[in-house]
Order: C-alpha cells, then structure tokens, then sequence
C-alpha cells in the first residue's frame, strides 16, 4: 500500500474479528479499544473512488521519489488499473505499485481498493511480490475475508484534526497499519508544483513501532510527499502525476 475504525463507514455491527492492547507507547490509537469488527455490506460500496484526496480514477499515474535511509533513490509508479476484482463481495479497483532501484524492481503489489456511499476509501488487501538477493518472496500479501483478514480506511471522506486514529488494514500480526489526520489547510511546494489546502497524516504500526510516516495529499492529486519522522530518513516526493478518467 502507498500509501480503519471500526464501525466506520459501513457500520457498527459485527463479531470480533482482532484484539490488541493500545499501551501507553503506541502512537496512533484507533478509537476502538483493541477490538475491531467493521461490517462491510457490498451495497454500501460505489463503483468509483474520487474522494478528492485519494482521486483512483481509471488511468491515474503517479511517480515517487524516494531518498531511503540507504542513500539509495527508489522510484515508486503507481498506476489505477481498468480492472476490478471482487473481494467480499465488493467490486474494489486494482491499483499497481512498482518499486524499482536503479531500473531493478524490488517490489511489484496489485493493491485493492473501494469506495463507500459516504465517501471514505477502503484497503482490502494486496497481493505483493518482493525480490531481493535473487530471492522471491510474498510476504506481506494479504486479502480481506481471508484468515481474519479485515479491511480498513486509508482516506477519510470529510478529513479532520482528530485525537483518534483508524485502521488502515488488519491481519494480526501481519497487517496493523494505522492512519490518524494530524493537520489540514498546509501549503507543499515542489519542483512539480504548489499544492495548498493539503492534508497530513501520520502512519504507524505497532509492528514496528519505532517507525512514524508523515503522508500529505492535495485534493485534486492525492498523495504528494512522505517524510519519515522517526525511524528513518526516508524522504519521498511526487514527481510525476497523470489524472486519469473517471
């Protein structure tokens, strides 16, 4: 994933899919007191994404640059694909994501997402191939209603300053992912462009949880730049962007 409270945009009802205990050293805490269980009801889901800060309209293509803590430049193309596959009953669109080093892919993911009647984008899962030392690994593949797989929010319909964050994706022990919106109205400015009315958010798992991410998205685009604040040095910036059509 480039880039999910429970109950969060397709309900509130459901059985207990995961518990976690949120200690006092977790940086994000999703609001749900260690137990998350959203229902997902296909009829609550629409065709297409176009919450203005994550705009997955057929075609879309973005381009990422990435100083990694390596001193390495990773480049990341992510692409909406004209396809669609069915995950728990909901149609969700496949994304794709290629990290290359110096022309070499290190990593090749179909990500799968959707859309709610509210607006707020879903992550259902991914299916993800790594290649490192002559190595190939799936590792970190996952998909929602599978082995207690559950999806979570990645971009919130109407995004807001909040003391609590969301789940971005769950599978325990695997898959933790967490999203909180920690300011709005900020002003990007890169060699690509001048995006205002930006969004910030910071991403954090409790399975690494020394790491922190800052992401920001501009309405219109979508993501625009990541800094990792702790952790890590890693600094990534759009530097290509094609809409697509939807």
């Amino acid at each position: 994933m480039l880039l999910a409270a429970g109950g969060a945009g397709c309900g509130d009802d459901g059985e207990v899919a995961g518990e976690q205990e949120t200690g006092e050293t977790a940086v994000i805490d999703p609001g749900d007191n260690g137990v998350y269980a959203p229902t997902i009801d296909p009829a609550n889901f629409v065709d297409t994404i176009d919450n203005p800060y994550l705009p997955y309209a057929s075609g879309a293509r973005w381009v990422i640059e990435v100083e990694n803590d390596d001193g390495e430049t990773e480049i990341i193309t992510v692409e909406v694909l004209d396809e669609r596959r069915d995950v728990m009953g909901v149609s969700t669109v496949v994304v794709h994501d290629v990290v290359a080093i110096e022309g070499e892919v290190i990593e090749d993911t179909y990500d799968w997402y959707a859309q709610d009647v509210d607006g707020n984008v879903w992550y259902f899962g991914e299916d993800t191939t790594s290649y490192e030392d002559g190595e190939v690994s799936t590792d970190g593949s996952w998909e929602a209603g599978v082995d207690g797989a559950l999806p979570g929010i990645v971009m919130l319909a109407d995004p807001k300053v909040s003391d609590t964050g969301y789940r971005q994706e769950f599978l325990a022990g695997e898959a933790e992912d967490m999203g909180q919106v920690v300011r709005v109205g900020e002003r990007v400015e890169l060699e690509l462009g001048t995006y205002d009315d930006v969004i910030v958010t910071v991403d954090w798992t409790p399975l690494e949880p020394d790491v922190v991410e800052e992401k920001y998205y501009a309405p219109g685009v979508g993501f625009v730049q990541e800094i990792k604040v702790a952790g890590g040095t890693d600094v990534g910036v759009l530097v290509e962007y094609e809409p697509g059509v939807g």
